[in-house]
């Protein structure tokens, strides 16, 4: 593992945030299709539970208070999009792509993104739990206001990635290639793995010493009063 630095050498690239203009919307009653390709619609308060929507392309939409438990969307694509209020249990979306996506106040537990890209995606509110990014690719990433419970982000590739105001707690970080990784906004932050793989993020001086535990145990450091 590298060395720990706490003298400021240069600025923390910051994050683009997505800016959605989503144009005027058409109110779509359907299900999910595999590849399916949905323009310009509003998803609103559907129950789209186990259904398959694999491969489909979702372009300037809105999905507001749908249930997605159990639904395939491996390789699904939300461009231009916003997603408020979704709630998901056991979702796939292993090798999906969002790119200019706002997730707003979205309830998630053991959601597979596995493979998956995120391009200007901004995470605002809600809660997420055993979230699994392994070997996803983010960049100019927003965490902000939420909860996340174990996240897995063991192989994933992280740059320009923010975490504001935020809950992290047991993240896997292991084998993970960060790039201005900016962690001091984060309220509470716990790794459970991989603080070998952190150079390349920036934390606070309090942080450190709350993880000084974490980096002794990976240096082999024992403390002893």
């Amino acid at each position: 593992m590298g060395g720990v630095s706490t003298k400021r050498t240069k600025q923390v690239a910051k994050a683009r945030r997505p800016e959605v203009r989503l144009p005027e919307l058409t109110v779509y009653e359907g299900g999910l299709d595999p590849d399916g390709d949905y323009d310009g619609l509003r998803f609103a308060g559907l129950d789209l539970t186990g259904q398959d929507g694999g491969g489909a392309r979702f372009l300037d939409c809105a999905l507001r208070d749908c249930g997605l438990d159990e639904a395939r969307l491996t390789s699904a694509r939300f461009l231009d999009s916003v997603l408020e209020g979704i709630r998901g249990v056991g979702t796939d979306l292993g090798g999906a792509t969002l790119r200019d996506v706002e997730l707003v106040d979205a309830r998630l537990g053991g959601t597979q993104l596995h493979g998956a890209v995120f391009e200007r995606v901004w995470m605002r509110g809600g809660k997420a739990d055993y979230l699994n990014l392994r070997a996803a690719k983010l960049k100019d990433v927003v965490f902000e206001g939420c909860v996340l419970k174990e996240p897995d982000f063991a192989g994933a590739a992280l740059e320009r990635v923010e975490f504001v105001d935020c809950v992290l707690v047991g993240a896997d970080f292991s084998g993970a290639r960060l790039k201005d990784v900016d962690l001091r906004g984060a309220q509470r932050l716990e790794i459970a793995r991989g603080v070998d793989a952190m150079a390349g993020a920036v934390i606070s001086t309090g942080q450190l010493l709350d993880l000084a535990p974490v980096f002794a145990a990976q240096l082999g450091v024992r403390v002893e009063d």
